[in-house]
């Protein structure tokens, strides 16, 4: 590492990131930090004692994001954002959303350490789930702040067991006093690990990313009609499945058609009833495209709904479509972008540029503060995953890249 002497401490980052994952671990090396039970408290009170000891100010919004303020020298300047996420998937890994949050306070830390003020107010976030395992609904907490989900509608969400967002809030005495809306901020940095292979294959220590991919959802149902499976004959069957499997292999073929750039999944699967001797009557299954660009979804979002149910109806069975959600690329600030390659440049550390594949809290609080991203190398790109894996110095770079950037930031001239 080379070009500066503010080195931020990757030892107690690494420490501090494998005490965070001792919240909820799981026996295969995972955790299981689920959003809004007593292990996501857990977790947020370790967070909140560890900022609270470096003098920092923890407030908490209507919808559970939490902020730790450090002051700066000039308190009329707009404060400097960075942060992630604490929550998990249900069996998750270690440093997906935890990597954002601990090496931000890890920034923090340093500050202290070499006695810095800042020009402008810092505040390091842990926004409410993100993952969206246990409502349904991912980036809520963000979504909530930027104004993208009304507040009532996600405090009504329930999990399988019918407990509400707002109930399981209040149970973790997370329902804070401040509102869940945008405030005026300077910038937003958020740190995360890539979830894919490309910077590991190409040996790149850092992902400049640039924004993230336009995105549909749909969810779909074909219904056709249970019948016997050995009385039935070819003519006579229309079999859920059968249609189901051929909308399924135009989704693939539809994103390999966009190349590289192309994603295309269904991930979700219910077939209906689920007999070994019946012909399914119903397949209920979720559909999602992405792509940098956003012309692509659009076309994508006009044109596979009519082709899917042509596909359907040629095996007798009907195909209704529900579109979840439709967003466009969203670019990320250009200004903060250049920080983090200017950063990484001046470190010394091998990079590209990069979209994001998934979608982050970055994305939604991009509508509202000029936003950057800055990702690090994950094993086989695997996330969402137990064996998930990063090393501690691909950890140590990214939160160093993520000092240089936010400290720049917050000391630029205005």
């Amino acid at each position: 590492m080379s070009g500066t002497n503010q080195r931020i401490d990757g030892k107690r980052l690494w420490d501090s990131l494998m005490a965070m994952a001792e919240i909820g671990a799981t026996p295969k090396g995972g955790v299981k930090r689920l959003t809004l039970t007593e292990v996501d408290k857990a977790g947020r009170e370790r967070f909140s004692a560890w900022c609270e000891a470096l003098g920092l100010t923890v407030r908490v919004d209507a919808i559970g994001n939490m902020f730790a303020r450090r002051e700066g020298r000039d308190p009329t300047r707009k404060p400097v954002l960075f942060g992630s996420h604490l929550d998990s998937q249900p069996s998750g890994g270690k440093f997906d959303g935890a990597l954002g949050v601990i090496a931000g306070l890890e920034v923090m830390r340093t500050l202290n350490d070499l006695n810095i003020t800042t020009e402008a107010p810092l505040e390091l976030v842990n926004w409410t789930d993100e993952e969206g395992s246990r409502f349904g609904h991912s980036l809520m907490g963000s979504g909530a702040w930027a104004g993208v989900y009304p507040l009532p509608k996600v405090y009504g969400l329930q999990d399988v067991d019918g407990v509400t967002v707002e109930q399981a809030l209040t149970a973790i005495g997370y329902k804070g006093e401040h509102k869940a809306e945008p405030f005026p901020a300077d910038a937003y940095f958020e740190l995360h690990i890539e979830q894919g292979p490309i910077l590991e294959k190409e040996g790149k220590q850092i992902g400049v990313v640039t924004g993230a991919q336009a995105q549909v959802w749909w969810d779909a149902r074909i219904v056709g009609q249970d019948s016997h499976a050995g009385t039935t004959p070819p003519y006579a069957r229309k079999d859920a499945l059968v249609a189901a499997a051929k909308v399924i292999a135009l989704v693939d073929r539809r994103m390999r058609e966009r190349g590289d750039d192309g994603r295309g999944t269904v991930g979700f699967l219910k077939v209906v009833p689920n007999s070994r001797n019946v012909i399914p009557g119903e397949v209920l299954f979720s559909v999602e495209f992405r792509h940098p660009d956003t012309a692509q979804i659009e076309h994508l979002a006009a044109s596979f709904p009519p082709e899917a149910m042509a596909l359907a109806e040629s095996t007798g069975c009907r195909l209704e479509l529900t579109e979840l959600f439709r967003f466009a690329a969203q670019p990320f600030d250009a200004d903060c972008v250049a920080l983090v390659q200017q950063a990484a440049d001046r470190l010394g550390f091998p990079s590209r540029r990069i979209v994001s594949g998934a979608g982050h809290d970055a994305v939604y609080v991009a509508r509202s503060v000029p936003t950057a991203m800055i990702f690090t190398p994950c094993k086989d790109g695997l996330s969402h995953n137990e064996a998930e894996s990063i090393l501690p110095e691909e950890a140590e770079a990214g939160c160093q890249v993520l000092f240089e950037a936010v400290v720049a930031r917050a000391n630029r001239a205005v």
